[in-house]
């Protein structure tokens, strides 16, 4: 009993106890993880000296040689492919002129070019890879259940059909209409600009597709009530009422008065 009661008590118990309980920590969070890490592995050596020579030329002014970011633009280590893929393929990416946030521009570059950017960047660092398959299909998601999501989670910032809408600061939340399948759920992904991240503990796959069905749904939707005005709700409308409506009212007014006289 002594020698088992001091081998329960060895100095070593508590460094392999905890040895043990990193282990198993690591591998939870991989398990976890692993659907959103960055598959580098999956672009060719060519993709990434070609992507590097890209990012070279035309980012690594502001984000630096080698990634790891500068006083003008942010470490791009372990953001994944599909910030790159989002970034470059919506012409945030390279930026035009400095400002509160980066503008919807036309792209840059090509397709093949943007892999070849997302492949470089995604041998940084483990990240989000560029989405793919049924998740994208919109068709497959339920709008229903998107909207309760898109209430809760975006139309605080992006308006309740998606329409955008101004924050602070000079910042805004860009109007999400017209916007692809795969640049929606890369934003979900990534957090661009002022959007925080939904990884896939915050929205799974299958949630963010709702998202993206009730975004198209609301997109498609006809306006019964006839001009939407942008579809920016109370504001809009009243300053509608306040201008024509007032307007319509003292032109009224001058034309009675003009009559009577």
């Amino acid at each position: 009993m002594k020698l088992l009661s001091a081998r329960r008590r060895h100095p070593m118990a508590l460094v392999v106890l905890l040895l043990v309980g990193l282990l198993l920590t690591g591998g939870a969070y991989a398990l976890f993880t692993s659907n959103s890490s960055a598959k580098a592995q999956e672009y060719s050596s060519d993709d990434v000296a070609q992507g590097q020579k890209l990012f070279v030329a035309n980012c690594a002014t502001c984000h630096g040689m080698s990634g790891q970011g500068t006083e003008n633009g942010p470490s791009l280590v372990g953001v994944g492919a599909s910030s790159v893929d989002f970034q470059v393929g919506t012409g945030r990416m390279p930026l035009q002129m400095s400002g509160p946030q980066g503008q919807v521009k036309k792209q840059q570059f090509n397709q093949d070019q943007i892999d070849q950017l997302a492949a470089y960047v995604a041998s940084m660092g483990p990240g989000p890879s560029v989405p793919e398959g049924d998740y994208l299909d919109a068709s497959k998601g339920d709008p229903a259940k998107g909207g309760g999501l898109f209430r809760t989670n975006c139309a605080m910032c992006h308006n309740v059909v998606g329409a955008g809408g101004a924050l602070t600061r000079g910042k805004y939340a860009p109007n999400l209409q017209n916007v692809s399948e795969k640049h929606l759920y890369e934003a979900m992904q990534t957090g661009p600009q002022n959007m925080p991240i939904f990884n896939d503990a915050n929205l799974t796959p299958e949630q963010k597709r709702d998202v993206i069905a009730y975004v198209r749904n609301a997109s498609e939707e006809p306006s019964p009530g006839g001009f939407k005005l942008g579809a920016l709700g109370p504001v809009a409308e009243g300053l509608f009422i306040w201008f024509f409506g007032l307007a319509a009212v003292i032109g009224i007014t001058v034309w009675l008065t003009a009559r009577s006289k």
